[in-house]
């Protein structure tokens, strides 16, 4: 890929500041407890996001998950590859190997921010209640959990015992950061998967980002098929369409949304695709030059705004449309992606 640094700007990964002051004063206070408690665990379950399997590893902890038993999870893997095998599968098998030699097990999550650990254990709490019919402790009079769609939502470490005969205690640890990411994609990586929050680096420059992989990876020529080419069924114009959130799509919503809603969703969606798709078709430029590439984001951006109907300002539409493309990337609504280069994944950004 062509290497961005230059027209994303210099931005400080690290823990003395630079342009972004990303790492809070209480990851540095939660590393150091993680590291006391590890030394206590019978089993770790390292979770990973699985469109970032490698930039999701926290490498200062590396070395002593090593010496563990562990497992490395990797979570959300309807919005990476679906051929990855079912994480809780291997969870499952792990732990009832564990447990057949060892009458009490204390199992230790960690992982980066917004991987997903505290709804792993509430996972992993349903298979305790499967697996042991009659052992396992009432979670529901238990403080469960909590999960969130933004990092940081677990701000200090936690034990829940989830099971009894055998005794299964549970700690769901903050989910922590190195002090100094390696590199600038690494750390957008980090970003556009929501481990760092938006606010830090800011959306405009993770859609670029995400953008610069899309066109570079040739992604939105896959969505040729949509041009000209209305939603079948049912279609709804989005100029006849109440006014949405699109946060509605994270996951705290509890309501299923209506079918109004999602034909809302699926134009958008297709209006979004298929302008990537002509901007890039379009496009004479050289990809592999920065400048150009350049070029190109911002002629996308101008596309997206209008095909999103947003009426604002430069400035202020080129927020709106980060905001609502980071949200559809999120939440697949896409497609599914992997952004690290990893093997057998040369379909996964299609």
């Amino acid at each position: 890929m062509v290497k961005m640094k230059g027209w994303l700007g210099q931005m400080g990964f690290n823990k003395n500041g630079g342009n972004i002051n990303w790492f809070p004063g209480h990851m540095d206070a939660a590393n150091r407890a993680i590291r006391r408690r590890l030394k206590l665990s019978d089993f770790v379950i390292e979770v990973r996001d699985a469109r970032i399997p490698l930039s999701s590893a926290n490498e200062d902890l590396q070395s002593m998950l090593c010496e563990k038993r562990r497992v490395i999870a990797l979570n959300k893997k309807d919005l990476a590859n679906p051929n990855i095998m079912h994480l809780l599968d291997i969870v499952e098998f792990k732990l009832k190997e564990v447990i057949t030699r060892e009458p009490t097990l204390l199992v230790m999550v960690v992982g980066v921010p917004n991987v997903g650990k505290s709804a792993l254990i509430n996972s992993i709490h349903q298979i305790a209640s499967s697996r042991f019919p009659g052992e396992t402790i009432v979670f529901e009079k238990m403080k469960r959990a909590t999960v969130g769609p933004l990092p940081g939502v677990t701000q200090d470490i936690v034990g829940y015992k989830i099971a009894h005969q055998p005794s299964i205690y549970v700690l769901d640890t903050p989910g922590v950061l190195v002090p100094s990411i390696p590199d600038i994609e690494t750390g957008l990586k980090l970003a556009l998967a929501g481990s760092i929050k938006d606010s830090v680096v800011g959306e405009d420059r993770i859609v670029q980002y995400l953008l610069a992989v899309l066109n570079t990876r040739g992604t939105p020529l896959h969505w040729r098929h949509l041009i000209g080419r209305e939603t079948e069924g049912l279609h709804h114009e989005l100029d006849d369409k109440p006014e949405y959130n699109l946060k509605d799509l994270l996951p705290k919503r509890r309501n299923p949304p209506n079918k109004f809603d999602i034909y809302y969703i699926e134009d958008m969606v297709s209006e979004v695709q298929r302008t990537l798709c002509t901007t890039l078709s379009e496009f004479n430029g050289n990809l592999e030059e920065e400048g150009e590439l350049e070029i190109l984001i911002d002629q996308q951006f101008e596309a997206l705004q209008t095909a999103l109907k947003i009426p604002y300002k430069a400035s202020e539409g080129r927020m709106m449309v980060s905001k609502k493309f980071l949200t559809l990337f999120r939440t697949g609504k896409l497609g599914p992606f992997i952004l690290d280069d990893v093997p057998d994944t040369s379909d996964s950004a299609s």
